[in-house]
């Protein structure tokens, strides 16, 4: 009984020393936040203020044909915030799932500008409200 043990053990610590070892896959999907810059005018290619791991950068967000059906790609304005999973790419970040969430629940790094944006809307907004 003991071998049989000791015979299990070495297996599964064989099998995890190489799922360990084998390469990541570029295929692999990355958590990120962004905060919308600008109007979209082509819902398929999005400006936005994006974060991944951290920093902070402009992007082009691009969303697929499934992206594009999805209600919260649809009602996007300026300064949504969002968390997506997709991948970096050298066009921007290809989004293969998107929330819209509250621009509390972003990352400190992009919570300023969140805010910012927020208060630059209101005032071109408020202009017009009697």
């Amino acid at each position: 009984m003991t071998r049989i043990a000791i015979l299990i053990g070495y297996l599964l610590l064989v099998t995890a020393s190489i799922v360990q070892t084998s390469p990541v896959s570029a295929e692999e999907a990355v958590l990120a936040f962004a905060v919308v810059t600008e109007l979209p005018k082509d819902k398929g290619r999005v400006p936005a203020q994006v974060t991944i791991d951290g920093a902070v950068t402009h992007m082009t967000l691009l969303a697929s044909d499934e992206i594009l059906s999805n209600l919260a790609w649809k009602t996007l304005e300026v300064c949504h915030a969002l968390k997506l999973e997709g991948q970096k790419i050298s066009e921007g970040f290809r989004v293969h799932s998107v929330r819209a969430i509250d621009s509390a629940m972003l990352p400190m790094v992009l919570q300023g500008f969140a805010g910012d944006c927020l208060l630059k809307k209101a005032l071109e907004v408020a202009p017009f409200v009697d």
